[in-house]
């Protein structure tokens, strides 16, 4: 699970102007890890639109053997046979999730060290920790806390995967695994970028060199 959360991209149809699944072949093609469908907000599709396009990004990550997780719809989730589900503190609790979607990958967004605690005990894969830094995609995020949780996770010796979400940037990302963290979550840094291809390479490396460092 660990190495699966180094680069950790989330998109939907509407985080790029360009062709969606045109932008997501590019970012695996420059070394996603794990691919989280995320068909929220303005301007993102409903029903079957959402289902249509769901799987044929699935369908990519497969070509790529690259995970395919759905954020908060387990029903989708199930019914594409999807590699996993990622929920909010908002959403469904993850104890039933979990006993619902079986095997599968279930990730979970913590802000406080009793959340991540929970997720644990609840029998989650991973945490998603943030936002670490300011970020323009999620609207009605909480507080910005930087590096503070990933480091107090790892401080309390809690040894459940983490991914840092939240305003990763290529420049910035380097402290968000020196804190601890397995790996980074982004949407825009990827799905905006000029070259997406060469977006996920520079995250990519950047990742690797910054855990082997903090390994060695």
């Amino acid at each position: 699970m660990k190495d699966l959360l180094s680069v950790y991209f989330i998109m939907g149809s509407n985080n790029t102007a360009e062709e969606p699944l045109t932008v997501i072949e590019q970012a695996l093609k420059g070394g996603v890890t794990l691919f989280q469908f995320r068909e929220k907000g303005e301007g993102a599709l409903k029903a079957g639109d959402q289902r249509a396009f769901a799987r044929q990004v699935q369908a990519l990550c497969k070509q790529f053997n690259v995970p395919f997780i759905i954020n908060d719809d387990v029903e989708l989730a199930l019914e594409l046979d999807a590699d996993g589900v990622h929920i909010g503190q908002d959403d469904d609790k993850a104890a039933d999730v979990r006993a619902r979607i079986g095997e599968k990958i279930l990730g979970v967004s913590a802000h406080t060290l009793e959340e991540v605690l929970k997720a644990e005990k609840d029998g989650a894969d991973y945490i998603g920790a943030g936002p670490v830094y300011p970020t323009e995609t999620k609207r009605d995020t909480k507080a910005v806390q930087g590096v503070s949780l990933i480091q107090e996770i790892r401080r309390q010796g809690i040894g459940i995967p983490v991914v840092g979400i939240g305003g990763i940037t290529v420049g910035n990302c380097v402290p968000v695994i020196e804190a601890g963290a397995d790996g980074i979550s982004v949407i825009s840094a990827i799905s905006k970028a000029a070259d997406p291809k060469q977006a996920a390479k520079a995250f990519s490396e950047k990742v690797q060199a910054a855990k082997q460092s903090a390994h060695s």
